[in-house]
Protein backbone atom coordinates (compact mmCIF):
# COMPACT_ATOMS: atom_id res chain seq x y z
CA UNK A 1 0.00 0.00 0.00
CA UNK A 2 1.44 3.65 -0.65
CA UNK A 3 2.70 5.32 1.91
CA UNK A 4 0.19 8.24 3.04
CA UNK A 5 2.04 11.64 3.78
CA UNK A 6 0.95 13.15 7.22
CA UNK A 7 0.57 16.93 7.60
CA UNK A 8 0.13 18.33 10.94
CA UNK A 9 -2.04 21.59 11.75
CA UNK A 10 0.02 22.19 14.68
CA UNK A 11 3.70 21.64 16.05
CA UNK A 12 4.42 22.43 19.11
CA UNK A 13 8.70 22.18 19.77
CA UNK A 14 10.48 22.68 21.99
CA UNK A 15 12.66 24.79 20.02
CA UNK A 16 12.60 28.55 21.81
CA UNK A 17 14.02 32.09 20.70
CA UNK A 18 15.08 34.54 22.99
CA UNK A 19 12.16 36.13 22.20
CA UNK A 20 9.50 33.83 20.84
CA UNK A 21 6.37 35.90 19.76
CA UNK A 22 4.53 33.31 17.54
CA UNK A 23 2.17 36.62 15.67
CA UNK A 24 0.12 34.14 14.31
CA UNK A 25 -0.44 31.81 17.05
CA UNK A 26 -1.92 34.80 19.06
CA UNK A 27 -4.00 35.79 15.54
CA UNK A 28 -5.52 32.48 15.92
CA UNK A 29 -6.15 32.38 19.34
CA UNK A 30 -7.69 35.97 19.38
CA UNK A 31 -10.91 34.20 20.66
CA UNK A 32 -9.37 33.09 23.68
CA UNK A 33 -7.83 36.23 24.39
CA UNK A 34 -11.60 37.38 24.47
CA UNK A 35 -12.38 35.06 27.15
CA UNK A 36 -9.45 35.42 29.09
CA UNK A 37 -10.88 39.31 28.99
CA UNK A 38 -14.00 38.87 29.92
CA UNK A 39 -13.23 36.84 32.99
CA UNK A 40 -10.77 39.45 34.31
CA UNK A 41 -13.29 42.13 33.85
CA UNK A 42 -16.28 40.58 35.13
CA UNK A 43 -15.13 38.26 37.82
CA UNK A 44 -13.89 41.34 39.90
CA UNK A 45 -16.86 42.38 40.79
CA UNK A 46 -19.14 39.78 40.26
CA UNK A 47 -21.91 39.13 43.09
CA UNK A 48 -21.32 42.63 44.33
CA UNK A 49 -24.18 45.94 44.59
CA UNK A 50 -21.90 48.69 42.60
CA UNK A 51 -20.68 46.38 40.05
CA UNK A 52 -18.28 48.08 37.77
CA UNK A 53 -18.92 51.54 39.44
CA UNK A 54 -16.25 50.41 41.67
CA UNK A 55 -14.18 51.55 38.83
CA UNK A 56 -15.38 55.41 40.07
CA UNK A 57 -16.09 54.70 43.55
CA UNK A 58 -12.54 53.76 44.28
CA UNK A 59 -10.14 56.51 42.52
CA UNK A 60 -12.68 58.71 43.78
CA UNK A 61 -12.27 58.22 47.26
CA UNK A 62 -8.59 57.96 47.17
CA UNK A 63 -9.11 61.85 45.50
CA UNK A 64 -10.82 63.17 48.29
CA UNK A 65 -8.14 61.11 50.94
CA UNK A 66 -5.52 62.72 49.12
CA UNK A 67 -7.06 66.01 48.90
CA UNK A 68 -7.28 66.12 52.54
CA UNK A 69 -4.39 64.94 53.64
CA UNK A 70 -1.93 66.37 51.18
CA UNK A 71 -4.01 68.85 49.84
CA UNK A 72 -5.29 70.56 53.32
CA UNK A 73 -2.89 68.96 56.06
CA UNK A 74 0.28 69.12 54.87
CA UNK A 75 -0.44 71.67 52.44
CA UNK A 76 1.64 70.42 49.48
CA UNK A 77 0.00 72.48 46.18
CA UNK A 78 -0.95 71.37 43.17
CA UNK A 79 0.84 73.81 40.37
CA UNK A 80 -2.91 75.59 39.69
CA UNK A 81 -4.64 72.57 38.44
CA UNK A 82 -8.31 72.09 41.12
CA UNK A 83 -7.49 69.12 43.63
CA UNK A 84 -10.03 67.27 42.06
CA UNK A 85 -8.60 67.11 38.71
CA UNK A 86 -4.95 66.84 39.78
CA UNK A 87 -5.67 64.03 42.56
CA UNK A 88 -8.22 62.09 40.13
CA UNK A 89 -6.06 62.08 37.07
CA UNK A 90 -2.86 60.89 39.14
CA UNK A 91 -4.88 58.17 40.84
CA UNK A 92 -6.38 57.02 37.86
CA UNK A 93 -2.95 56.68 36.08
CA UNK A 94 -0.80 55.02 38.99
CA UNK A 95 -4.01 52.57 39.46
CA UNK A 96 -3.89 51.54 35.59
CA UNK A 97 0.13 50.82 35.66
CA UNK A 98 -0.23 48.98 38.75
CA UNK A 99 -2.70 46.85 37.88
CA UNK A 100 -1.36 46.10 34.61
CA UNK A 101 1.98 44.87 36.60
CA UNK A 102 0.24 42.92 39.53
CA UNK A 103 -2.29 40.62 36.52
CA UNK A 104 1.02 40.28 34.76
CA UNK A 105 3.07 39.32 37.96
CA UNK A 106 0.62 36.55 38.87
CA UNK A 107 0.28 34.86 35.53
CA UNK A 108 1.45 31.30 35.83
CA UNK A 109 0.43 31.26 39.62
CA UNK A 110 -2.88 32.49 38.69
CA UNK A 111 -3.42 30.13 36.15
CA UNK A 112 -1.75 27.25 36.53
CA UNK A 113 -4.57 24.94 36.16
CA UNK A 114 -4.96 25.72 32.67
CA UNK A 115 -1.51 25.89 31.86
CA UNK A 116 -1.30 22.48 33.08
CA UNK A 117 -3.73 21.00 31.07
CA UNK A 118 -3.91 22.71 27.54
CA UNK A 119 -1.53 23.96 25.24
CA UNK A 120 -2.31 27.65 23.91
CA UNK A 121 0.37 30.72 23.40
CA UNK A 122 0.95 31.89 26.90
CA UNK A 123 1.24 35.55 25.76
CA UNK A 124 -2.47 35.83 25.33
CA UNK A 125 -2.70 35.94 29.34
CA UNK A 126 -0.65 38.98 29.76
CA UNK A 127 -2.06 40.83 26.51
CA UNK A 128 -5.51 39.93 28.18
CA UNK A 129 -5.22 41.26 31.06
CA UNK A 130 -3.60 44.42 29.78
CA UNK A 131 -6.85 45.05 27.58
CA UNK A 132 -8.96 44.53 30.29
CA UNK A 133 -7.13 47.43 32.17
CA UNK A 134 -7.16 49.97 29.37
CA UNK A 135 -11.60 49.04 29.94
CA UNK A 136 -11.08 50.25 33.61
CA UNK A 137 -9.01 53.20 32.64
CA UNK A 138 -11.03 54.35 30.09
CA UNK A 139 -14.20 54.58 32.55
CA UNK A 140 -12.36 56.23 34.56
CA UNK A 141 -11.08 58.84 32.12
CA UNK A 142 -14.48 59.54 30.96
CA UNK A 143 -15.50 60.78 34.58
CA UNK A 144 -12.50 62.47 34.23
CA UNK A 145 -13.67 64.14 31.20
CA UNK A 146 -16.73 65.11 32.77
CA UNK A 147 -14.88 66.94 35.82
CA UNK A 148 -12.62 68.99 33.27
CA UNK A 149 -15.63 70.00 31.42
CA UNK A 150 -16.50 71.59 33.97
CA UNK A 151 -14.17 73.29 35.32
CA UNK A 152 -13.23 74.91 31.80
CA UNK A 153 -16.95 75.98 31.10
CA UNK A 154 -16.65 77.25 35.16
CA UNK A 155 -14.04 79.66 34.54
CA UNK A 156 -10.45 77.30 35.95
CA UNK A 157 -7.59 78.54 34.54
CA UNK A 158 -7.15 74.60 33.05
CA UNK A 159 -6.63 74.51 29.61
CA UNK A 160 -6.43 70.87 27.73
CA UNK A 161 -3.88 71.08 24.97
CA UNK A 162 -3.78 69.61 21.21
CA UNK A 163 -1.56 67.30 22.80
CA UNK A 164 -4.12 65.03 24.57
CA UNK A 165 -4.80 63.52 21.34
CA UNK A 166 -1.68 61.25 21.96
CA UNK A 167 -3.16 60.12 25.08
CA UNK A 168 -3.87 56.97 23.42
CA UNK A 169 0.17 56.30 22.92
CA UNK A 170 0.23 57.52 26.81
CA UNK A 171 -2.08 54.95 27.43
CA UNK A 172 0.00 51.91 25.68
CA UNK A 173 3.34 53.25 27.09
CA UNK A 174 2.27 53.20 30.68
CA UNK A 175 0.78 49.84 30.00
CA UNK A 176 3.65 47.95 27.89
CA UNK A 177 5.72 49.28 31.10
CA UNK A 178 3.83 47.20 33.78
CA UNK A 179 3.34 44.74 31.79
CA UNK A 180 6.65 44.46 31.23
CA UNK A 181 7.65 45.29 34.96
CA UNK A 182 4.58 42.13 35.63
CA UNK A 183 6.25 39.86 33.35
CA UNK A 184 9.75 40.01 34.68
CA UNK A 185 8.02 39.17 38.24
CA UNK A 186 5.62 36.38 37.04
CA UNK A 187 9.02 34.54 35.88
CA UNK A 188 10.71 35.14 39.46
CA UNK A 189 7.93 34.59 41.82
CA UNK A 190 7.05 31.14 40.40
CA UNK A 191 10.30 29.91 42.10
CA UNK A 192 10.30 32.47 44.89
CA UNK A 193 6.88 33.48 46.46
CA UNK A 194 7.96 35.94 48.74
CA UNK A 195 8.54 37.91 46.31
CA UNK A 196 4.69 38.73 45.90
CA UNK A 197 5.08 40.80 49.26
CA UNK A 198 7.83 42.64 48.13
CA UNK A 199 6.22 43.29 44.69
CA UNK A 200 2.93 44.83 46.88
CA UNK A 201 5.09 46.67 49.47
CA UNK A 202 7.43 48.07 46.25
CA UNK A 203 4.25 49.10 44.71
CA UNK A 204 3.08 51.26 47.88
CA UNK A 205 6.14 52.77 48.54
CA UNK A 206 7.08 53.49 44.80
CA UNK A 207 3.58 55.35 44.80
CA UNK A 208 4.94 58.49 47.00
CA UNK A 209 8.66 58.50 44.56
CA UNK A 210 6.21 59.26 41.68
CA UNK A 211 4.97 62.62 41.03
CA UNK A 212 0.96 61.31 41.89
CA UNK A 213 0.26 63.57 44.66
CA UNK A 214 2.30 66.40 44.23
CA UNK A 215 3.96 67.87 40.88
CA UNK A 216 7.42 67.78 39.95
CA UNK A 217 7.70 71.52 40.39
CA UNK A 218 7.45 70.96 43.99
CA UNK A 219 9.84 68.39 44.55
CA UNK A 220 13.78 70.08 45.81
CA UNK A 221 15.99 70.85 42.77
CA UNK A 222 18.87 68.38 44.65
CA UNK A 223 16.22 65.29 44.14
CA UNK A 224 15.27 65.48 40.93
CA UNK A 225 17.44 63.21 39.19
CA UNK A 226 15.93 60.65 41.17
CA UNK A 227 12.91 61.09 39.19
CA UNK A 228 15.00 60.52 36.06
CA UNK A 229 15.41 56.99 37.03
CA UNK A 230 11.39 56.22 37.95
CA UNK A 231 9.92 55.61 34.10
CA UNK A 232 6.55 56.63 35.47
CA UNK A 233 7.43 60.36 36.73
CA UNK A 234 7.41 61.67 32.76
CA UNK A 235 4.10 60.28 31.42
CA UNK A 236 2.79 61.34 34.17
CA UNK A 237 3.85 64.84 34.27
CA UNK A 238 3.29 64.79 30.69
CA UNK A 239 -0.60 63.91 30.99
CA UNK A 240 -0.87 67.18 33.55
CA UNK A 241 0.52 69.48 30.65
CA UNK A 242 -1.49 67.55 27.96
CA UNK A 243 -4.85 68.20 29.54
CA UNK A 244 -4.30 70.65 31.90
CA UNK A 245 -1.77 72.84 29.96
CA UNK A 246 0.38 73.23 33.63
CA UNK A 247 3.73 71.60 34.42
CA UNK A 248 6.95 71.15 33.00
CA UNK A 249 8.63 67.88 31.88
CA UNK A 250 12.52 67.53 30.55
CA UNK A 251 13.00 66.13 27.52
CA UNK A 252 15.74 63.59 28.94
CA UNK A 253 13.37 62.67 31.35
CA UNK A 254 10.97 61.91 28.76
CA UNK A 255 13.71 60.10 26.52
CA UNK A 256 15.07 58.16 29.79
CA UNK A 257 11.31 57.14 30.28
CA UNK A 258 10.66 55.61 26.82
CA UNK A 259 14.09 53.67 26.83
CA UNK A 260 13.55 52.00 30.05
CA UNK A 261 9.95 50.79 28.55
CA UNK A 262 11.44 49.41 25.60
CA UNK A 263 14.20 47.17 27.70
CA UNK A 264 11.73 46.34 29.71
CA UNK A 265 9.38 45.05 27.28
CA UNK A 266 12.10 42.90 26.04
CA UNK A 267 13.67 41.77 29.39
CA UNK A 268 10.11 40.48 30.41
CA UNK A 269 9.51 39.02 26.82
CA UNK A 270 12.75 37.42 27.44
CA UNK A 271 12.09 36.16 31.04
CA UNK A 272 8.50 34.89 29.72
CA UNK A 273 9.49 33.32 26.89
CA UNK A 274 12.75 31.42 29.21
CA UNK A 275 9.77 30.76 32.27
CA UNK A 276 6.67 29.04 29.87
CA UNK A 277 8.97 26.27 29.38
CA UNK A 278 9.28 24.92 32.83
CA UNK A 279 6.95 26.78 34.90
CA UNK A 280 4.73 23.80 35.60
CA UNK A 281 7.53 21.89 36.88
CA UNK A 282 8.05 24.35 39.44
CA UNK A 283 4.63 25.37 40.48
Amino acid sequence: MPEQCIEWDLTVTSRYKLIDIKMRELIRYRDLALMFFLRDFVTTYKQTILGPLWYIVNPLCSTLIYAFVFGNIAGIGTGGIPALLFYFGGTMLWTYFSTCLNSASGIFLNNAGVFGKVYFPRLVVPIATTFSSILKLLIQFSILMVFLAYFVISGSPVRPTYMALFFPVMIIWLGALGTGCGMIFSALTTKYRDLNHVLNLALQLAMYVTPVVYPLSQVPQEFRRFFYLNPVSAPMELFRIWFYGVGEVPNSMIAISVATTILVVLLGLIFFTRNERTCMDVI
